[in-house]
This record gives C-alpha cells, sequence and structure tokens, in this order.
C-alpha cells in the first residue's frame, strides 16, 4: 500500500483537492518542492492521458517515492473542443485564471446557451521509477456560462454551470467539488483500487 506520494503539479488548487482526498487512507502528499531536480516537463503530448504519463514517468525518475500526475482541461464543443490540452496555457502564458477566463468568455460571446456545451476531463497517471503503474479518468458534462459565478475553485471553474447541482463548480464545497468533478472521479477511481489491493499499486512509497 502506498503511505507517501509525491503529486506532480505546481497548481495550489489540484494538491489541495488531492490531499484532501488521500485523508481516509493516510496517504502522506508530498509536492515537487521536495525534490532536488524540479525543472518542469514540457508537456508535449496531444492527448491528456499522454501528459499525464509524461509528467509522471519523468518526475518519478527523480525520487524514490510514487509520483502521481494529472493532465486536466476544459473542452468546449462550439471551439471544436478547445482548449483542451492546452486549457493552462489558453491566451498565452502571460494570462492568469481571471485572464483566461475572459478569452474564453470573448471567444463564445456570439454563442447561444444552448451550444456552450462543454465538459472537464481529468486523466491520472502513477508512476515509479520512469514507468507508469496506472491511469485513471473522469470526465464532468456542463456549460459555459455568460459571466462568472462563484468563488470557491480555480480556473475555469467560476464559468463551469454542471446542472445536476445546479450551480458553478465553483459554487460547490469542496467536498461536494470532490464528489462530482472530474478530478474526484479521478481520484475516487484511484482511491478504489489502492482499498481493492490492485496489484499495479501493491508497493510502499
Amino acid at each position: 500500500m502506498i503511505k507517501r506520494l509525491l503529486v506532480a503539479t505546481r497548481n495550489a488548487g489540484k494538491l489541495r483537492e488531492l490531499a484532501a482526498a488521500l485523508v481516509p487512507l493516510d496517504i502522506e502528499v508530498v509536492g515537487l518542492e521536495t525534490l532536488e531536480d524540479q525543472t518542469d516537463v514540457e508537456e508535449t503530448g496531444a492527448t491528456f492521458e499522454e501528459n499525464a504519463r509524461l509528467k509522471a514517468e519523468e518526475y518519478s525518475r527523480r525520487t524514490d517515492l510514487p509520483v502521481l500526475a494529472d493532465d486536466s482541461g476544459l473542452e468546449v464543443d462550439a471551439l471544436d473542443r478547445a482548449p483542451g490540452v492546452h486549457s493552462a496555457r489558453y491566451g498565452g502564458p502571460n494570462l492568469n485564471d481571471e485572464g483566461r477566463n475572459r478569452k474564453l468568455l470573448e471567444a463564445l460571446q456570439q454563442v447561444p446557451t444552448d451550444l456552450r456545451t462543454a465538459r472537464f476531463r481529468c486523466t491520472l497517471a502513477v508512476a515509479r521509477a520512469g514507468e507508469t503503474l496506472a491511469i485513471f479518468e473522469g470526465t464532468i458534462e456542463g456549460r459555459i456560462l455568460e459571466s462568472p459565478r462563484g468563488n470557491n475553485g480555480f480556473g475555469y471553474d467560476p464559468l463551469f454551470f454542471h446542472p445536476p447541482s445546479g450551480c458553478t463548480t465553483a459554487e460547490l464545497t469542496l467536498a461536494d467539488k470532490q464528489r462530482v468533478s472530474h478530478r474526484g472521479q479521478a481520484i475516487a477511481a484511484f482511491l478504489q483500487a489502492l482499498k481493492a489491493g490492485d496489484p499495479r499499486l501493491a508497493l510502499s512509497g
């Protein structure tokens, strides 16, 4: 059973969600700041899975711990599923979350409500010693609002309306978001595999 896990992200929101989800299994989460070599891994993959594998495998070569990396993003149907794997860099490297949200709203300015369908996707990869051990995925469907709502979450959460919840993912509590979100689903699949004693994850760390 994994006891200590390095999560390969500099995104404080992602790290917080993952650490909170792993508390019940008494798994200690550490971040990239624990590595001697913290050089970023370039996300050159064409899919979320390829990028998650790239990060997990490369960072796992720099530590004895198992490494969990995720790649996730927003797919907007009216934009041919953009920004997709480029979600974190949408509009260029100098934009923050608020700037990327503004750019998305500008791109959808002429798109009616019923055509603003979108989804968040997440792929988690677990690796050790440069080899991917397992992949876990999650998806949440919704639509993009005309203006942001809510102060929780991060990224595109204030614009992403989730009909079953009746609110944006930025209006959900952390517990509710973990229950329904794309990342929450992927984490839940990872936790279930750990609890079930999945042989792919039968290692200590």
